[in-house]
């Protein structure tokens, strides 16, 4: 059977495209949510409940999807959950509008949607534990998470021109199409071990073998070591202060653009992809950053610095964008604070595989359900805080947090290793 070289590189592609497809599935809503609340006669606090409740799905399985992940591989996880993503994103498009339940129907569906997506990333980075060298791992988890940025940016246009022609309803079915074929691609080409797949090279193989030694034990890796270890708190909490920067792009950034901005539906369309672009530009420059000052400096300096330097960046640039007069400045200064959040990004998914090991899945789920409870806050809060006090002020507080994350960076010790037991690694230079 032919070899491909690199395959490891063609696998981080397919799990890019699934990333962009979750958040296609995921973002879809918040472009025909005006329309959706004309339908079901949603004020915005109710709208914000339907937000909430994928994301409350979506929080509650991080820790067991990464768990799943561990226990069955990423091929199976992945591939159901992809089918799981297209059957609920079709479902919301059929919700009736009249039945007397419609609202808690629509609010059922979206929470079933979140627990599907729920393994996404701790099962991608479970494939990059398995499959990815330490010295790669920023920069293959910047690009999987650049997949974040295509998907919310493509979202915008894409089904902004479907409601235009066939309404709301149909761009769901369109979305799930779309996670349809991203699954069974993923199927065909997925395997859960580099020594399975037919494809890879011998020198590749010894490449990740290598790098990637096989640790003895076997069993789960304790929960009770997970959630008592100081560094995995800290990411936790790092991690959801930059979910909360980070929903308001997701659930509430096209609408800003749209009612607050006075920007018209094709317009908001396409300024509404500004942070996903810039998010997608920062992800895979920081993970190749923070890649190499880990290889000079040591994965302590090099992941702590991309984390600090793109959150604080990220708080300046959120905070400043809501003063700007301007819609389309204010536009791209925000889409800077998009872009500076995602160059940290890499940087907290990395510390999550090397940290996590064995358990890689289980750990990553555990730092992203902080991020995910911090979302759910998001959806409802920001319009409340954008009622009580001003669209400002919800922008101010997420400003506040990003700071906040960058200071949880001084309790993060990327070196230690739960799989191997406390401490930290043997080296702190990753080799190149």
């Amino acid at each position: 059977m032919a070899k491909i070289p690199g395959l490891r590189w063609l696998l981080v592609f397919w799990v890019f495209v699934l990333s962009a497809v979750s958040y296609l599935d995921r973002v879809n809503i918040s472009v025909g949510g005006r329309f959706i609340a004309q339908d079901f006669g949603l004020d915005p606090i109710r709208l914000g409940n339907v937000f909430s409740a994928f994301i409350l799905g979506y929080a509650l399985f991080q820790a067991p999807g990464g768990r799943l992940a561990d226990r069955f591989g990423t091929r199976w996880v992945l591939t159901i959950a992809g089918i799981w993503w297209a059957i609920f994103t079709a479902l919301t498009g059929l919700v009736p509008a009249g039945a007397a339940s419609a609202f808690w129907l629509l609010i059922a569906v979206r929470f079933a949607l979140g627990l599907g997506e729920a393994v996404v990333y701790p099962a991608s980075n479970r494939f990059v534990a398995k499959w990815i060298p330490r010295q790669e791992r920023g920069f293959a988890n910047g690009l999987i998470f650049a997949g974040v940025g295509v998907g919310a940016g493509v979202a915008p246009p894409f089904v902004s021109l479907i409601i235009q022609d066939h309404g709301w309803r149909m761009s769901f079915v369109a979305c799930a199409v779309v996670g349809l074929i991203a699954a069974a691609v993923w199927w065909f080409l997925g395997r859960d071990e580099p020594g399975s797949h037919p494809w890879i090279t011998p020198s590749e193989s010894a490449l990740i073998r290598g790098e990637l030694p096989e640790p003895a034990a076997t069993r789960p890796l304790p929960w009770s070591v997970i959630f008592a270890n100081p560094s995995v708190r800290a990411l936790t909490l790092g991690y959801a202060t930059f979910g909360y920067a980070a929903w308001i792009f997701f659930t509430w950034f096209y609408n800003y653009l749209n009612a607050v901005r006075g920007m018209n539906l094709k317009a908001s369309g396409y300024y509404a992809m500004l942070p996903f672009i810039a998010m997608a530009i920062g992800s895979p420059l920081g993970g190749w950053v923070g890649d190499r000052l880990s290889a000079r400096y040591g994965a302590r300096f090099g992941r702590r610095a991309v984390g600090v330097g793109g959150m604080l960046l990220a708080a300046v640039f959120i905070a400043t964008g809501v003063q700007v007069e301007s819609a389309a400045l204010a536009s791209v200064v925000l889409a800077g604070g998009g872009g500076a959040l995602y160059f940290s990004l890499s940087s907290f998914w990395a510390v999550a595989a090397d940290l996590g090991g064995r358990g890689a899945g289980a750990v990553s789920g555990v730092m992203n359900m902080g991020n995910q409870i911090a979302g759910v806050v998001t959806a409802s809060l920001t319009p409340w805080l954008a009622q009580r006090f001003g669209w400002s002020m919800s922008f101010v507080v997420a400003a506040v947090l990003c700071a906040i994350g960058a200071l949880a960076w001084w309790w993060i010790e990327p070196d230690e290793r739960l799989a191997a037991g406390a401490g930290p690694a043997p080296s702190e230079a990753i080799p190149v």
